[in-house]
């Protein structure tokens, strides 16, 4: 072969080469493979003798013995016939193994080094210190110390951050692009050092990108700016910034001027940074290390990093698949709401998982959210705050206990909410809708709210209560039910907007009415277990068709009592009769009384006023009388 490559080539021990794979005596390309490089350097080999033929438009060097100027793609056939014409090959066959593509186009890239700048993690001197003053703490350490300050949802992200910083060598901050924010740079031709005038150019520099845009800059010479004196000795550089340094450089430029609230003592930072889990070697990372390099502390106070969306078999969702949803589509097909609630009932620590049947049951949550709200806001459509409220004191107990319900599970939203938790928020809102709301406290109100008279203290007192509920549950589903909160907030709303408003003031919940009421709902359960059994053998319709012999233990029959009349209202039957005597015991058989058309409940005085003979005395107290008396419990 060509007397250019007879050179000696050293030989070094390294823990990455096993003799496992072939013999365990490989070359050594330190210009093309990390491992290599850092090898061949720790063994003292200088920068100057690591040979680097690939230029960076692919081919081999002009002036590189037999394959110069030709493309390395291009030059593998030569290469090879070239050994065997030298009788240096023993044979050549094709190998499938790993090798890096570009993750967009999918092509091979080469893999190469070159020169590049750095900021450098453990050493050299900080923004804070003065030329050839040691800063007090390196780049990496303040890092660390900033993101053991940093809140991070979900909380892993804190570990999987500290780990990459404290592991990361220095950062390359230079790409060789012909696009992006250029590095203006003029190195000296010789030395490879930067003109005396760095700073001064920089400034410059930027003025002309200002003026002219990043092509201006581009199009501007050495002679212009270095003058022609200078101009001969330095070269202009066409590296371009990494666009992470970009990105992370954002705090800077959007929240200066912003409210002093938002600021540290040194100057401005975000409540939160959101983004995809990737980023933690992405932005989160770039723009810790700028405002540590720059502020000497985060840019962020928060991080929260989500999962990206799949197909509900766990795939990424991608164009060649064929498995994406079109959000546009969506919203389309079923509305903005759906696609919101999607999101915010899907834990976003993980991989967001979305298709047809996923989305088929996001729409069912939607619907039951929408009808509770649709009752709350028919039965307040007459009800005025300021002139019809009841008292606190002077509300029925069961809708006190609809309020301190209600307070407590706005603490939970509201604890949810604090560290931005949205999924638990719906899956509770959903049980709060179905089950407190609408299987118990909405199914009991019903006998008041229908039929007793409009300006009554008992129906009054109801919709004093769901006036509140009302208010309350608009704020804790605005933020992932917008557009629905709003159009509800014109009907029960008393200012522009729901997003002008705070959560409601519920006041603290009262602990014993819930335990209280807690024992109530088990022993109803138990009634309607046994209510739902006589039914299935055809003795009995709906269970206000049913009367109730129910046995109890002396504690839950003074718990029960309590209630007075407003127990077979609780219990939704016409007639209940409590005994003390032991353990719980229920019997449940077929009213032998007549049914008032007007009530549904069965009683022994309906048809006892001639003029109405299908309405009960309780309903024609409330539609011709002053009302029936129902006690306060």
């Amino acid at each position: 072969m060509d007397a250019g490559y007879r050179r000696l080539s050293p030989v070094y021990l390294a823990d990455y080469a096993t003799a496992t794979d072939g013999t365990g005596v490989v070359h050594s390309s330190p210009a093309y493979g990390l491992d290599d490089f850092n090898s061949c350097v720790a063994h003292g080999l200088a920068y100057d003798d690591i040979l680097n033929p690939v230029q960076g438009n692919g081919s081999y060097a002009a002036d590189f013995p037999l394959f110069g100027g030709q493309n390395i793609w291009k030059a593998v056939p030569v290469i090879i016939d070239a050994l065997r014409a030298a009788g240096r090959l023993l044979a050549t066959s094709a190998l499938g193994h790993s090798y890096p593509h570009c993750w967009r186009h999918k092509t091979p890239v080469i893999y190469r080094a070159a020169a590049q700048w750095f900021i450098r993690m453990d050493e050299g001197e900080g923004v804070f210190t003065q030329p050839g003053e040691k800063p007090a703490k390196t780049l990496r350490q303040t890092a660390l110390e900033a993101i053991e300050h940093t809140h991070f949802y979900p909380q892993n992200g804190q570990a999987r951050l500290r780990d990459m910083i404290a592991g990361r060598p220095d950062w390359c901050i230079s790409r060789q692009r012909s696009w992006g924010v250029p590095i203006p740079f003029f190195l000296h031709k010789d030395t490879g050092e930067l003109h005396p005038r760095t700073m001064e150019i920089l400034d410059q520099a930027a003025d002309i990108v200002e003026k002219g845009g990043i092509e201006a800059w581009s199009r501007v010479t050495a002679e212009e700016i270095l003058g022609a004196e200078d101009a001969p000795h330095y070269t202009k550089s066409s590296d371009i910034l990494e666009v992470w340094f970009d990105s992370g450089s954002t705090f800077f430029h959007v929240l200066r001027g912003t409210h002093p609230d938002n600021h540290h003592d040194s100057g401005p930072e975000a409540d939160l940074y959101l983004e995809g889990h990737d980023q933690h070697r992405g932005w989160f990372h770039s723009s810790l290390l700028l405002a540590c390099a720059l502020e000497g502390r985060a840019p962020y106070r928060g991080l929260l990093t989500h999962g990206f969306t799949v197909d509900s078999q766990g795939r990424k969702m991608s164009k060649s698949l064929g498995n994406g949803i079109d959000p546009q589509e969506i919203n389309k097909k079923l509305g903005a709401e759906i696609i919101r609630l999607w999101v915010a009932a899907s834990d976003y620590s993980g991989d967001i998982a979305g298709d047809d049947k996923i989305l088929a049951r996001v729409v069912d949550a939607y619907r039951r959210i929408r009808n509770t709200l649709r009752f709350l806001l028919a039965n307040t459509s007459d009800f005025d705050i300021a002139k019809d409220a009841v008292p606190l004191a002077e509300l029925f107990e069961i809708d006190r206990w609809a309020l301190s319900r209600a307070a407590e599970f706005q603490q939970e939203v509201l604890a949810h909410y604090k560290v931005y938790e949205f999924h638990p928020v719906v899956a509770k809102l959903q049980v709060f809708c179905s089950e407190d709301l609408g299987a118990f406290y909405l199914d009991v109100l019903k006998d008041r709210l229908y039929t007793t008279a409009p300006g009554s203290r008992a129906r009054r007192s109801a919709q004093t209560a769901l006036w509140q509920i009302t208010q309350a549950m608009l704020r804790w589903m605005a933020p992932f039910l917008s557009f629905t909160a709003e159009e509800a907030w014109k009907l029960a709303g008393r200012s522009e907007s729901i997003f002008m408003e705070t959560f409601s003031d519920l006041g603290t919940p009262d602990e014993g009415l819930l335990a209280k009421w807690a024992r109530i709902g088990e022993i109803r359960d138990a009634v309607n277990k046994e209510i739902e059994a006589v039914r299935a053998q055809g003795a009995v319709g709906s269970s206000l068709q049913a009367s109730v012999r129910l046995t109890v233990a002396p504690e839950d029959h003074a718990l029960l009592a309590s209630l007075g009349d407003d127990l077979k209202f609780v219990f939704i039957t016409s007639a209940i009769e409590l005994i003390a005597e032991g353990a719980l015991s229920v019997q449940a058989e077929a009213s032998k009384d007549p049914k008032c058309e007007r009530c549904w409940h069965y009683r022994a005085d309906v048809g006892a006023e001639p003029a109405h003979p299908t309405l009960c005395g309780r309903c024609v107290s409330n539609l011709h009388g002053p009302g029936e008396p129902r006690t306060v419990a």
